[in-house]
Order: C-alpha cells, then sequence, then structure tokens
C-alpha cells in the first residue's frame, strides 16, 4: 500500500523537466537486481508491466510518528502490498490490479535467503516471499502466477509515502461515511479531507473500518493513488523543475529499483505520457475465488478465481483496457443483474451461521444459501441455542453497521442485534421463521467484467 507514491515516479516524469534535473536524481535511488539469472521467464505482450511492492520498514520514523500514528511492533521483512501498473504500448493508459496480501501462492524452487537453505516449490500467502527471497523470489512468484513477464521492478516504504504525501502539501480524499479504526488511529468524518503525509498513511493502511477487511483496504489504496495522479498532474509539480526536484529527491530517498529503471527509462516514459491524468488511469483487483481458503501450517489464504484471473492476466499481456468489457451494456440497463441493491456487496461481509432451533440440517441449510448468493460464510454451520428461536438473528459489531443491514436485506424479517467486540466477521442465528434467502446485489457500477474503476471516478468532484 505505501508503494502508491512510487507511481509518482512515472508521473513525475511526464513534466518535460530537463535530462540534467533527472540525471541529477537518479544517483540517489536505491538499487536492486530482481531479474538477475531469472530462467524460463513469461513471455513479453505488448506495453510495460511494473511491479510495485510495498514493505512495512520504518526504521527512519521518529518514535513520535510511531507513536501518533500507530506504527509501532516490528516489521515483517515482508512485502505488506503488492500491485502490478501496465503503461499502454501507446503510453494513453495505466491499468494497476491491486494482489492481495494473503493469496494463496506457490514458490517457485530457491535458495533461502536468510538460510541458506534450498527450498522446493511451496504453497505460501504471497507476500512471504519477499521474506524468503528478497525482490528476485518476488518477481519469480507473480510471474509464475500471473504469466505475465515483469519489467520493472519498484520498492517503497513508510518513509517515502509520508514525506511524498507532505511535499506535494496533501491529498484530497472524500468519505461517504465516517471511518473509524482503532488499530491505525483513522478517524475521520463524512465529507472531504485534505491528509497530511501521516494520516493518508493511516488511510491507506487502515483494515478495520468495515466487514471489507483487506478488499475494502485495496480499494482506499487505489482510491487514493487516483488522487495522488489528480494531485501531482493538476498542481503544476510536474511543470516547475524546482518542485518537481523537490518532489522527487523525496520520494527516490527512500525507493529501491531495478538497475533497467534509469533515468533515461524515467524519460522515455515521461515524454509520452505528458497527457496523463486521472481518466488515463484505471484500477481493479485480482478476481477472488474463495475468501478464506484452508491451507494446513498457513492458515486462510485468498484463492483466485483461476478463470477470471487469466481472463484479466491476458487482457493485460494483450494490452487491452480492462474497464471496456460489459460496461457499455450495464450502463445503457440492459444488463441487470437480479436482486435488491444493497450498500455493501455480499462478497465482502463474512458470515458464521448458527442453528437457532431443534430442526436438524438448518444452519447447513442457511449457510449454503448465503453462500450461494454471495456471502462469504465460514462452510462451518454450528449449533446455537437448545431450544427454538422463533426470530432469525443477526449479530454484528457496531463499526459494521453498513454490513449488518446489508445481510439483514437478505434475510426478511431478521432482528439485528449490535455486539461490541463482535469483529468483522457477523452472526446468523436462524430461528423458526427462516423460509429463504433473498437475493442482493451491490450497485452496479458499469466497470465490466473485472469491476474496474476509472481514476476520474474515484477522486473527489
Amino acid at each position: 500500500m505505501r508503494m502508491v507514491t512510487t507511481l509518482s515516479v512515472l508521473v513525475l516524469g511526464a513534466g518535460g523537466v530537463g535530462h540534467a534535473v533527472v540525471t541529477s536524481l537518479d544517483g540517489g535511488l536505491g538499487r536492486v537486481d530482481p531479474f538477475r539469472d531469472m530462467k524460463n521467464r513469461p513471455q513479453a505482450g505488448h506495453g510495460t508491466n511494473i511491479l510495485l511492492v510495498g514493505t512495512d520498514g520504518r526504521d527512519t520514523i521518529t518514535p513520535e510518528e510511531k507513536e501518533k500514528y500507530r506504527l509501532g511492533g516490528a516489521p515483517c521483512h515482508c512485502t505488506d502490498t503488492m500491485m502490478i501498473v501496465h503503461v499502454s504500448a501507446d503510453r494513453n493508459r495505466a491499468s494497476m490490479v491491486s494482489i492481495p496480501r494473503d493469496s494463496y501462492a506457490e514458490i517457485p524452487e530457491h535458495t533461502d535467503q536468510n538460510t541458506g537453505a534450498h527450498h522446493n516449490q511451496h504453497p505460501v500467502k504471497i507476500n512471504a516471499a519477499y521474506a524468503e527471497g528478497g525482490p528476485a523470489l518476488t518477481v519469480r512468484t507473480v510471474e509464475h502466477m500471473t504469466g505475465l513477464k515483469m519489467d520493472h521492478y519498484l520498492e517503497v516504504d513508510f518513509t517515502s509515502f509520508m514525506k511524498t504525501v507532505d511535499v506535494l502539501g496533501g491529498v484530497r480524499i472524500c468519505t461517504a461515511r465516517p471511518m473509524k479504526d482503532s488499530y491505525t488511529g483513522l478517524d475521520l468524518a463524512a465529507g472531504t479531507h485534505e491528509l497530511d503525509g501521516g494520516q493518508a498513511l493511516q488511510y491507506v493502511r487502515s483494515r478495520h473500518t468495515d466487514g471489507s477487511a483487506d478488499l475494502g483496504r485495496m480499494q482506499r489504496q487505489q482510491r487514493f493513488v487516483a488522487a495522488l495522479i489528480h494531485k501531482a498532474t493538476g498542481s503544476g509539480v510536474l511543470m516547475n523543475p524546482v518542485r518537481f526536484r523537490e518532489v522527487a529527491s523525496t520520494l527516490l530517498s527512500s525507493v529501491r529499483a531495478d538497475r533497467g529503471l534509469d533515468a533515461e527509462e524515467i524519460l522515455s516514459l515521461g515524454r509520452t505520457m505528458r497527457g496523463f491524468s486521472p481518466a488515463s488511469s484505471e484500477f481493479t483487483t485480482v478476481p477472488i475465488g474463495q475468501m478464506a481458503f484452508p491451507v494446513k501450517g498457513i492458515g486462510s489464504t485468498v484463492k483466485w478465481d483461476p478463470e477470471k484471473s487469466g481472463k484479466l492476466f491476458a487482457e493485460l499481456r494483450e494490452d487491452r483496457p480492462l474497464a471496456r468489457r460489459g460496461a457499455r451494456a450495464r450502463q445503457d440497463g440492459k444488463e441487470k443483474p437480479p436482486g435488491a441493491v444493497v450498500e455493501v456487496a455480499p462478497d465482502r461481509i463474512r458470515v458464521q451461521v448458527y442453528n437457532g432451533t431443534r430442526k436438524d440440517g438448518l444452519g447447513r441449510r442457511v449457510d449454503d444459501a448465503l453462500r450461494a448468493t454471495g456471502f462469504r460464510t465460514t462452510g462451518n454451520p454450528m449449533a446455537g441455542s437448545t431450544g427454538d428461536l422463533h426470530h432469525t438473528l443477526v449479530e454484528y459489531d457496531p463499526r459494521w453497521d453498513r454490513s449488518a443491514k446489508s445481510l439483514a436485506a437478505a434475510l426478511p424479517g431478521a432482528e439485528l442485534r449490535p455486539v461490541k467486540g463482535l469483529g468483522p466477521t457477523l452472526k446468523v442465528t436462524a430461528g423458526t421463521d427462516f423460509k429463504a434467502v433473498t437475493r442482493v446485489r451491490a450497485e452496479a457500477s458499469g466497470a465490466g467484467e473485472f469491476e474496474t474503476v476509472r481514476g476520474d471516478e474515484a477522486v473527489c468532484t
């Protein structure tokens, strides 16, 4: 998530500033060699693929900042977030695909960089690739899973993120409702906010503002990237060599990149992206097949949808826009999926089902029906009270009230009951009045097959 400012390297290059200015900054850029000795790589497609990773490095953050922005604890030395940025061959579009950090992955055969031990291919959460083999193993793992050849690698930490937002003068974001997360300290009222570096870090790190957890956080990260592009392209930074140097120097002080991404390459990308704007960018997330895929010795992972993710990566390889499929049909009203419209999509709501009656199999029936409608049930219904509960009950943590209302819409007549401290998983206890689950859906966005959002749709207006 902190890697979002690394995108500014490309955006800032669009300013057409002098070669000497960019070249003088090149020496301050940390270097890695993630492509050394790599074999059997995917065939190159069209356009440029950049793997952006954000680590949890915090060595240069002051004790006061750590306390204020809840950055305590030991870093895991892993990638907290990954994003593939695909820059089209004509340099008129950037497609950004978020990769969930808990994605189930098969790490290729390698030697552990810490212990020197040799490992055969084995399953992990994708963010562990960095801890075991650094940038090189991270790139190999992503290429192995996506079939896409990465042309460049960029890595950034907490420090770069905070300082770059501050030197830009803050970034504007909009919230439709109050957002509060006790883990990060985020506390925003509904409305428009100008976030400084520390507040922006809280915004993109927060996972406990509602039941969407990591998926919601990735969407906020994507909105923030769009807002960052809007600020960089609309504030005059790109056309002012002095401001450009100030922002770029701050950014590059905490960034590492592959050796191929030098000043010449940045300028080459930049010259052809001078017309870049939020409308030129599009954002999506790798399609998910199973949110809680259990793996022995690893825990709960996120399993990609093999068919949809394969289509997504094929679109990137062929350099096609991600938002084009199905968008026009939905906007014209010719394609309307069934179900009542709710605020939070079912696939963002976690549910544990209980049988509150003496009817055998009712819990399984409710769990299956909710799962078929798209809710993320545990798949393991449990016994509730020993008697017969008359009204189906939905219990929820008050922080997840929107998710609770969406779930209740699928269970007509259900009672809603807030329970402080319950956490992100909602609890459904089926009563004797249960008849069936009503299909619900989130408002259609017209975003096409991959639920893609354009940058100009994600920023404050």
